[in-house]
Order: C-alpha cells, then sequence, then structure tokens
C-alpha cells in the first residue's frame, strides 16, 4: 500500500499538535512505508523524539526500514517487523528495553510507554478483498481488529498521552464507543471532504487516554479540512498543513 492524499493530510495534521511536536517517545502502529513516521521525526527534529514504526507485514517492513536509513533522522527511527500484539506484550515485559527501542532511561513505569501513538490503521470491513494477501493484511481490519488495536493503544500510552487515528467518517462513532470503552476519551474530530460538493470521507480522531474524565461532558473541538476548491486547486488549508512535506507546494 503506497503513499495516498489522506495519510499524507494526517500526518500533516497531526505533526502540526504542539504536543506531538513537543513528545518524547511516539509509537507508530502498521508504519506500512514509514510515511508518517518520517513526517513526524521531520516535525519532531528539534526535540530529538524516538519514534517507534511497528509494521506486521514484512515487505511494508522492509521498505519502511530502507526509508528510514536514507533520511537524515535514521538515528531516531526504529522499524519493528512484528505485530502489535506481540510488541506491546514485548514492552510491558521490559524486553524491548535492553534493545534501545526507548530513550527515557528514568526508573518508573512510564520508562516502557509512549506518550503519542498514531496509527492509520486497516479499516475495510466486509468488502472484497484483494487476491493479494499482503494488500488485505493491510487494508482490511479482519487482519487486526479495531478492538485489539485500541487495547494495545491503552496499554502502550503513559496517562494522558494521545492516541491520534485515521478512519472513514462513516465508521469514526464506531472507533470512538470503542476508545470510550478502553479510557480513551475524544477530544477532537476533524472531518475530511475530497471537495465541498461531497460528503466528507475521512476523519481524524485525537483521543486523550484520561480516566478521571471518561465518560464525563467534555466540549468536543471540531473542524473539517476541505482538500480541493472548485477550481481544483488545492485550498489554503490544505497547502498550510503540507507546504512543509509537498516540494510543488
Amino acid at each position: 500500500m503506497k503513499v495516498c492524499t489522506d495519510a499524507c493530510l494526517f500526518g500533516a495534521w497531526v505533526s502540526s499538535q504542539t504536543l506531538v511536536q513537543n513528545a518524547n517517545n511516539i509509537v507508530d502502529i502498521g508504519t506500512g512505508t514509514g510515511l508518517l513516521s518520517l513526517m513526524l521525526a521531520q516535525v519532531t527534529e528539534t526535540s530529538k523524539a524516538s519514534i517507534t514504526a511497528i509494521e506486521i507485514e514484512s515487505q511494508a517492513a522492509a521498505e519502511a526500514s530502507s526509508n528510514f536509513n536514507i533520511s537524515k533522522w535514521s538515528n531516531r527511527l526504529k522499524l519493528v517487523n512484528d505485530s502489535i500484539q506481540n510488541f506491546t506484550a514485548n514492552i510491558v515485559n521490559g524486553e524491548f528495553v535492553s534493545k534501545g527501542l526507548n530513550n527515557n532511561n528514568n526508573n518508573n513505569n512510564n520508562n516502557l510507554l509512549y506518550d503519542i501513538v498514531i496509527s492509520n490503521p486497516p479499516f475495510y470491513e466486509g468488502d472484497l478483498k484483494s487476491p493479494d494477501a499482503n494488500k488485505n493484511k493491510a487494508a482490511h481490519s479482519t487482519e487486526l481488529p479495531w478492538s485489539i488495536l485500541v487495547e494495545n493503544v491503552v496499554s502502550l500510552l503513559i496517562d494522558a498521552g494521545s492516541f491520534f487515528v485515521l478512519v472513514p467518517t462513516l465508521r469514526a462513532y464506531t472507533m470512538q464507543k470503542l476508545a470510550e470503552a478502553h479510557q480513551l476519551q475524544l477530544v477532537e474530530e476533524v472531518l475530511v471532504y475530497n471537495d465541498v460538493k461531497h460528503l466528507p470521507f475521512r476523519s481524524f480522531l485525537h483521543f486523550k487516554k484520561n480516566t478521571n474524565t471518561l465518560n464525563k461532558e467534555i466540549s468536543v473541538l471540531r473542524n473539517k479540512i476541505v482538500i480541493k476548491n472548485t477550481d481544483n486547486t488545492y485550498s489554503s488549508a490544505f497547502t498550510e498543513l503540507l507546504k512543509d512535506y509537498y516540494l510543488h507546494l
């Protein structure tokens, strides 16, 4: 699965968040080619955040590893070719610390955890599958059910940590309810439109792990981004977010 516009926009939106720019440890679940991890490495260059990218599919993992190695941030990018379930289990048991996957040396529980989790997860459910098994693994949620994803996110996040996820707008409520059932509170949603003539097709969701506010009435920040103007040019909002990443903007 190669780079697509909605993933680029998602990465730029996440990268614009101050709390991401100041992060210490970030994990990217289902990194694919490594796009999101590379965008986060660029924006956190001054903070020197450590970014761990998880990818279960071996060919995609190899491509991501190659992309990391030729980037200027290779010393802060780490690729793990494994399932998120195995990765989380090993983090909880402390096995990955000895391999240098976390740069926090404090002797407390948070040295095994992350302050930011980002994911562009498989989201097709009940759709026609491709004859390519690797593409199915990347695109269909049967390979990584959202309930399993959310459970692992909660295990990996520090208290008050943030989870950013890209989902189809029609399934955003499903993700919200799953997240709330696992101690994650929705704090922001951005609806993404191809143009003003069509309904939104993607949602960017920002959840906080904060059991003290869970199920309480909080104000959710809601915004929208339109990708194309009526004349088929990129909108000012799109250009502003992606000008540091797209060479032609």
